[in-house]
């Protein structure tokens, strides 16, 4: 069992926060308010505003730096990343300017995140700290990539930074994670409840990711009916949000509701296609029987995780699918292994051991599950590989 750090015990004692199921009947409840409004974002009035000072000073970093931080909002609140393409120009644009200046450093970490570039993040973020080391955002920063790279002990101390400088949203949403991690279910649940009552409520889309957090953290812990509740919320102060709509589904799947479920992913398929909700409506349809449909989502899924990968540089999704499906199973070891060596978190870990087992390499599995069990995670996928693997390997 991991250690206690303190981080991990970060907001103990601040919160009293019991979150209880009280129905007994789950029903298949619509999604309400789901349509987005036609009336300009907040995000879009950022952007206006920081063209604007854009045109009156062209030669000042600081309005690309507000018209990139917009566009990536806007990408968020959207789900239409070709928003983060042009932050991605505009920060160029504002380095070109001011070389080194500061808050154009942390937008392009926040970026190179975004896009999986963990590495490449964890980099920038240290280069901002050559100008400040103080900054609460940066150690969020420094937090998200070390999680990816598989640094637990690094994360957990630039966590603990983050809550030292200011014990904010943000910086409970990050203690949340890392007791997810790390086997602390309840922990989890305490902290990302802390992260909802001091999130910004100027920030609609803010609050309700924090919501859907919660909600995932209630799935995992068996609390159905509070996790639906959580997303309910989420849509009801962000309409909309992808997030939300896809817990909304996966609600749906755990009380047995599987025709609720797809008629929820159907919608957002048609409205915004994604090659995770391809995959889930073709594992949905292979359920319900409909062959025909099960192998028109996966070949979509296919098509599109394509373009995530190239995008991304990593191809952990689809080794995965290739993996449940037996499809591929060579191409997948290799690239599970080429994965491997660029990030050790627990969830590469797992990816690499049931490529290896899958292709018949039980003894090198072993060492790679045990990798991936290294922060005693309750993750399901990683746990039922381990029995796999475990039981296989005694034999």
């Amino acid at each position: 069992m991991l250690k206690k750090t303190t981080v991990l015990l970060a907001v103990v004692g601040l919160l009293a926060i019991a979150i209880i199921g009280v129905r007994s009947v789950f029903k298949n409840k619509p999604i309400e308010n789901s349509v987005e409004s036609t009336q300009p974002s907040k995000a879009d009035q950022r952007i206006v505003r920081a063209k604007l000072i854009v045109e009156r000073m062209p030669n000042n970093a600081d309005g690309y730096n507000q018209l990139a931080a917009a566009y990536m909002q806007k990408a968020r609140e959207t789900s239409d990343f070709s928003f983060n393409a042009l932050a991605s120009d505009t920060i160029n644009q504002s380095l070109a300017i001011e070389n080194d200046n500061y808050d154009a450093l942390k937008l392009r970490a926040k970026l190179e995140l975004t896009y999986h570039r963990f590495a490449e993040a964890l980099q920038t973020a240290r280069r901002a700290q050559t100008v400040r080391h103080d900054d609460h955002d940066v150690w969020g920063q420094i937090t998200d990539a070390l999680v990816e790279l598989g640094d637990y002990k690094g994360a957990v101390q630039a966590a603990q930074r983050m809550v030292d400088l200011r014990p904010d949203s943000s910086a409970y949403a990050r203690v949340s994670y890392l007791r997810s991690l790390h086997g602390d279910t309840g922990g989890a649940i305490e902290a990302m409840s802390a992260a909802i009552k001091s999130a910004n409520p100027n920030d609609p889309e803010g609050v309700a990711w924090c919501h859907v957090q919660l909600g995932n953290e209630l799935l995992n812990a068996g609390k159905l009916e509070a996790a639906e509740r959580q997303f309910d919320e989420a849509l009801q102060i962000f309409p909309g949000h992808r997030l939300a709509i896809e817990g909304k589904g996966r609600a749906r799947i755990a009380a047995g509701d599987i025709e609720g479920a797809v008629e929820i992913y159907e919608r957002e398929q048609a409205k915004n296609a994604s090659a995770d909700t391809a995959a889930v409506l073709g594992d949905l349809y292979t359920r319900l029987g409909t062959a025909d449909l099960a192998s028109s989502q996966y070949k979509n899924f296919e098509i599109l995780e394509r373009e995530n990968a190239a995008l991304e540089k990593s191809w952990r999704h689809m080794i995965n699918f290739w993996l449940d499906h037996d499809q591929n199973l060579a191409e997948a070891l290799t690239l599970a292994t080429q994965e491997y060596e660029a990030r050790k978190d627990i969830f590469t870990c797992d990816t690499l051991a049931w490529a290896l087992f899958k292709n018949g390499k039980a003894h090198e599995a072993e060492r790679l599950i045990n990798e991936a069990l290294r922060t005693g995670t309750k993750d399901t996928r990683i746990n039922y590989h381990a029995g796999i693997i475990l039981t296989k390997k005694e034999r």
